[in-house]
């Protein structure tokens, strides 16, 4: 009999079982003047000595405005420093942070913070498109007649605080630079003695992914999950003090937050956020300004770094390792890092945010054969096996669906208990709905997925939730979703629709009716208006029959992918 595609990580490095409180003391200790945090944009340079004492000031007035442990607090926001302190200070309190997604429209986030009961949102004010502040306030009128701390929303029955970042008064909002003059000597000695009663089990994140019934699904990770995960991923790239990470990648995705921020808290190096939204002139400019040692991206962005016109004047010679993930990188891009960008050591990882994140990653110095066909090998203190339809573990280089355990496996999806166990099974296996390919050495290659989401450009896509959400449409009678391949991000979304009888509607309508409500990424592409879909003789959609017709109609080229 051949060896099942089963493997555990091993690893000299035990698990780290402490919270991101202590993580960060620890680094204020052991890396006092060493900067944590660089906002170019923003002017802000934090040392790991200053980022703890910020981060206690903001946690401490946290307290003072009477927020307790396991308090939900939300935050809407671009990559900005003020993200990545209030990351740091709900921690202090054993506040739950909800990342609540920078597109998302007025129904997403109403859903969102009502979902986890969020208690308060830290807030920017607007970002690209999105005027954060007036969608708000469109759900919630009370807040301008409302005095601070005191909001009584219809629509939003749990949230009283709203904390806006940047300057200026607005009526019923406390602003961000105000919460840390709020402490006071009683604070801080309630702060120390939480501190005492902190678990690194305890839930601290909440990260929404999409629903394949049609509504989002809280993550719900703890201390133990995104510390040990982001000093594992930065461990395979020998990450140390020495180092300086670009960071492009949104914060609201544990690619930022957890692999970037929390990977290098665990190694003392330092996190450098280009600007507040992926650019990327100004992601080369800071690799080159503040000489960075690492670039994080999905491969979208590390071709748009690639075919920027001034990409050759830009010296990259500092780069030596990073990671792309997200979605599958294609071959020459990932040539083309490697010789153009001077990231000889460039890593590629796979996982998701229910395992928060990684898995599996390549190594620094594995052979480029094996980082541009596949996403390399298991993670220490990490299990993967493939099945197949009966849940049996199937022989190496056989095709089956990819199933991981371990101390990253979320605690389950905030109160919703059955799409939890739909999950993740008896045996604390994460189904991961995504089919992948085991060789002789342990080395994973993802080969399509077992459920039909959509990865747009890193964003994970559930095309039942674009379907429920058009199906809101009084002249849409049914639809269907699917992606289909792009050039630029990858797959994006592709829609059918059938009218009711006498109704009318055009391509321009729907995306209308879509705008300001549901994220952009999420409004279709394409369009196609039909009077019936192609089904099985059981009556189930054909979505593949669909998807290649559309790919045979709009003389789409399938793109090879590693």
């Amino acid at each position: 009999m051949g060896q099942l595609s089963y493997v555990s990580g091993v690893s000299d490095q035990p698990l780290r079982y402490q919270t991101i409180g202590d993580a960060l003391a620890h680094a204020a200790d052991c890396f006092g003047d060493k900067e944590a945090l660089v906002f170019p944009e923003q002017d802000v340079r934090l040392s790991y000595a200053d980022l703890n004492i910020a981060a206690e000031r903001m946690a401490a007035g946290f307290l003072a405005l009477g927020f307790k442990k396991g308090d939900r607090v939300g935050i809407w926001s671009p990559n900005r420093y003020e993200w990545a302190l209030t990351q740091y200070a709900t921690a202090k309190v054993g506040i739950i942070l909800v990342n609540v997604n920078p597109a998302y429209r007025i129904s997403e986030l109403e859903y969102a913070l009502n979902k986890v009961e969020c208690k308060g949102i830290v807030t920017a004010r607007v970002f690209k498109t999105s005027n954060y502040l007036e969608m708000i306030n469109r759900l919630a009128p009370e807040l301008a007649e409302s005095e601070k701390g005191q909001l009584r929303a219809k629509k939003l029955p749990h949230l009283s605080h709203v904390i806006v970042m940047g300057e200026g008064d607005v009526p019923g909002c406390y602003g961000f630079d105000e919460i840390s003059t709020l402490e006071s000597e009683a604070d801080h000695q309630l702060l120390s003695d939480i501190a005492a009663t902190l678990e690194a089990d305890d839930p601290i994140n909440i990260q929404f992914t999409s629903g394949t019934t049609g509504s989002p699904k809280g993550a719900t990770l703890t201390h133990h999950n995104i510390l040990n995960n982001g000093y594992f991923v930065g461990a395979r790239q020998n990450f140390s003090a020495s180092d300086r990470l670009a960071i492009p990648v949104p914060l609201y995705h544990c690619f930022g937050m957890v692999m970037g921020v929390l990977g290098c808290l665990m190694h003392g190096a330092t996190a450098v956020f280009p600007g507040v939204g992926f650019d990327p002139v100004l992601t080369l400019k800071a690799v080159q300004e503040e000489k960075c040692t690492a670039l994080y991206g999905v491969p979208t962005m590390f071709v748009a770094m690639l075919e920027t016109p001034e990409f050759e004047s830009f010296d990259l010679s500092t780069l030596r390792t990073g990671c792309m993930a997200g979605s599958p990188c294609p071959v020459e891009i990932m040539k083309r890092v490697i010789a153009d960008m001077n990231m000889a050591e460039v890593t590629i990882a796979y996982g998701m945010t229910e395992t928060s994140p990684v898995s599996l990653q390549s190594m620094s110095d594995d052979v480029l054969e094996k980082r541009v066909s596949t996403v390399g090998q298991i993670h220490p203190h990490v299990e993967v096996k493939l099945v197949d339809e009966f849940g049996q573990t199937v022989q190496r280089g056989t095709q089956g669906e990819l199933l991981t355990r371990g101390y990253s496996v979320m605690l389950g999806y905030w109160n919703d208990s059955e799409r939890t166990s739909d999950s993740i099974d008896k045996n604390g296996w994460m189904h991961t709905g995504d089919l992948a390919v085991m060789d002789d050495e342990g080395y994973v290659n993802i080969t399509g997925r077992a459920k039909d989401m959509i990865i747009r450009g890193g964003e994970n896509i559930y095309p039942r939730e674009i379907e429920e959400f058009l199906y809101t449409h009084p002249s849409i009678q049914d639809v269907q979703c699917f992606g289909v391949p792009d050039k630029k991000f990858g797959e994006v979304v592709s829609v059918w629709v059938k009218l009711k009888p006498e109704q009318t509607l055009d391509e321009a309508g729907l995306k209308n009716f879509c705008k300001d409500q549901i994220a952009h990424y999420k409004v279709p592409t394409y369009v196609r208006f039909v009077d019936e879909f192609p089904m099985t003789v059981t009556g189930k959609m054909q979505k593949f029959v669909m998807r290649d017709k559309m790919v045979e109609d709009l003389n789409i080229t399938e793109q090879k992918t590693a």
